[in-house]
């Protein structure tokens, strides 16, 4: 027998348009699409009881301000460099946009910035230095004032000899008690410097290529780094506008307290400026020098004009004119500039009153500006109620 031949028929062609991979299921179809899964996100999110969402929103954010809390030691430092390098950055930009390398230009703004530090603290120190260059001058009207109240504390029935036994019954340990506060704040004061020193150093090395950093980000995230663009432009806004408050109120204090006749006004006046800078303490700074010369060199009631023109300019021009210029300047409402004074002085302590406005421009830039779905706060919280729409659809 003879074999057969194979079968020649070849086997039937597939159907135009269609291969074998094609009865397999495509992996596209297969995976819900990025669209579809934030819809069904947002259906559940809309089908969850209202409580249940403001019950859990409010425990995150309770944990939040707790953590801040808790941190607040390391975080408000920091934070106070970065402020003063994102105030500080327009020099190193225009130095780079004028062929300085950007290395170098980092160098130098980083400098600038330490010399501000230093130069701050030089000149606090000299007016203070002036106050006690100036006290021996007035050694007999100090003996004369002691006298005077040692004589209106008797006439109340508090004599040198009841001052003098009250005087025997203190302890080494009650004086410690009372300076221990006082090492304690300076310790504290000393380490936010070096902190502060420090990270500026770091941020000074990491400035040189945080355009390009940016820039790179803005590709996957343009709201989000669009809404920080926004959040250093208000930094530099508010930080321009507390200077020219903290002048207007220098100038007025030297006006007052030449018309009283209060020795050394102009440098009360360059202390005022600098205090303008220091949440809570900075007042009390600026007023006890000339308060105390008034005192000594022209009487009690020339330094109760001395307090009283202190305290009304202070209030009104501080208090009131100011959060009104500030939430104009930064894009936020006054009241909100208010709020934020006590939220971040209880969150932050010292700092917080000096580091609140910029705080909350970095809450509202990460939370409100850089999400569409939560633009509409700004109706509410913004100067501008029109920003609540997205810049992407105007």
């Amino acid at each position: 027998m003879t074999d057969l031949p194979a079968d020649p028929t070849p086997p039937p062609p597939s159907a135009p348009g269609r291969s074998s991979a094609a009865t397999q299921p495509s992996e596209a179809a297969t995976q819900p699409s990025e669209a579809a899964t934030e819809k069904l996100a947002n259906s559940l999110v809309l089908h969850m009881p209202r409580m249940f969402l403001i019950g859990v929103g409010g425990a995150g954010l309770a944990f939040c301000i707790m953590f801040v809390q808790n941190l607040g030691g390391v975080i408000a430092p920091v934070f106070l460099a970065l402020n003063l390098m994102v105030t500080a950055h327009p020099l190193h930009t225009w130095m780079a946009r004028h062929g300085v390398n950007r290395g170098i230009a980092s160098a130098i703004t980083g400098l600038v910035v330490l010399v501000v530090l230093a130069a701050f603290f030089a000149i606090i120190g000299w007016s203070l230095t002036q106050l006690i260059v100036s006290l021996p001058s007035y050694n007999r009207q100090f003996e004369d004032l002691g006298g005077e109240l040692s004589h209106r504390m008797a006439d109340v029935g508090i004599t040198t000899e009841i001052m003098a036994r009250q005087l025997q019954q203190i302890s080494p340990s009650s004086v410690v008690g009372l300076i221990t506060p006082v090492f304690t704040n300076l310790s504290t004061a000393a380490t936010v410097i070096t902190v502060m020193v420090a990270v500026i150093f770091f941020m000074m090395m990491d400035s040189a290529s945080i355009d390009y950093r940016l820039d790179l980000a803005q590709n996957a995230h343009p709201r989000l780094v669009g809404a920080m663009h926004a959040f250093a432009e208000g930094v530099r806004r508010y930080w321009i506008v507390s200077s020219i408050f903290g002048l207007i109120s220098a100038a007025l204090d030297v006006v007052a307290l030449t018309l009283i006749g209060v020795p050394l006004a102009m440098v009360w006046g360059i202390l005022a400026f600098l205090c303008n800078y220091i949440p809570n303490v900075g007042f009390i700074i600026s007023l006890v020098p000339p308060a105390l010369l008034a005192l000594l060199a022209l009487g009690p009631g020339h330094a109760v004009m001395v307090i009283v023109a202190y305290l009304v300019m202070n209030f009104v021009v501080q208090s009131l004119i100011m959060p009104r210029f500030t939430g104009q300047a930064v894009g936020i409402t006054p009241t909100l500039v208010f709020v934020s004074l006590l939220f971040w002085s209880w969150v932050l302590g010292v700092l917080g009153a000096l580091l609140a406005v910029p705080a909350t421009l970095l809450f509202k830039a990460i939370l409100v500006d850089a999400d569409p779905r939560s633009r509409w706060a700004n109706a509410l919280i913004a100067s501008d109620p029109m920003t609540y729409l997205d810049p992407d659809e105007k």
